[in-house]
């Protein structure tokens, strides 16, 4: 993405999406698996074929849609392929994580402006399939408030908000730190909450390339800071 091309989109193969998927899945083994920018319907039917011919425990699907550029938002998947997206993928995901305006998108651009509506969103999705559900409410006002719903109760992460625009990649950040944990045999909310401590370290050393939006910082963990993080859990 860059502001002189607005989208710059060069879709892979799928011979080559299938070359990759064999390699990791042959060569290394896979304990956790997530899906992220997928484009396009085809592509995501062939990656949804490849998962279900797979035992694995962990699939987390980011749907991702938008992308930051500058004060506005890139979209990044075909009107087509959100069908597909919710049709294939959803059934067969451990964690979905869609952001405020993805799940809006998914949902036919129903209003989503607090955590009230997060709630519902993430009910009206559960029911699709995904064995959980977490809305990333980076777009709230207030604390930076994360709602999952795993079936039965719901869970809050809250930080406080840092202030900053240097944000581009904290949504791919935290759906791939929860990938890891799971990864490593954490449960599913004690994934999310070290995700959400991950996805905030790297946010709050944020930088900025001359005047445009800045990526998070990942390495930023390695200090060990602690940060203020409250979990709640709400039965359904």
């Amino acid at each position: 993405q860059h502001p002189k091309t607005k989208q710059n989109v060069h879709p892979i193969n799928l011979e080559a999406i299938e070359a990759q998927f064999s390699a990791a899945h042959q060569r290394t083994g896979v304990d956790a698996v997530k899906t992220g920018m997928l484009f396009s319907q085809d592509v995501i039917v062939k990656v949804a074929q490849l998962l279900a011919k797979e035992s694995y425990t962990n699939i987390v699907v980011d749907p991702v849609m938008v992308g930051k550029l500058g004060k506005l938002d890139a979209k990044l998947l075909k009107d087509e392929a959100i069908e597909a997206l919710k049709e294939k993928l959803f059934p067969l995901a451990s964690l979905i994580m869609p952001n405020m305006l993805e799940a809006s998108l998914l949902l036919d651009e129903r209003p989503i402006k607090s955590i009230k509506d997060m709630k519902n969103a993430a009910l009206t999705l559960y029911r699709m399939g995904p064995k959980n559900v977490l809305i990333k409410g980076g777009r709230l006002d207030g604390h930076a408030t994360d709602v999952l719903f795993d079936g039965q109760s719901f869970w809050l992460f809250e930080t406080p908000r840092i202030p900053t625009l240097n944000t581009s990649g904290a949504g791919d950040t935290i759906s791939a730190a929860a990938t890891a944990f799971l990864a490593q045999g954490y449960a599913m909310v004690k994934s999310i909450e070290k995700a959400k401590q991950f996805v905030t370290q790297a946010i709050a050393h944020s930088f900025s390339y001359q005047k445009k939006v800045g990526p998070v910082n990942q390495f930023a963990n390695r200090s060990g800071a602690e940060l203020q993080l409250n979990v709640l859990q709400e039965k359904s």
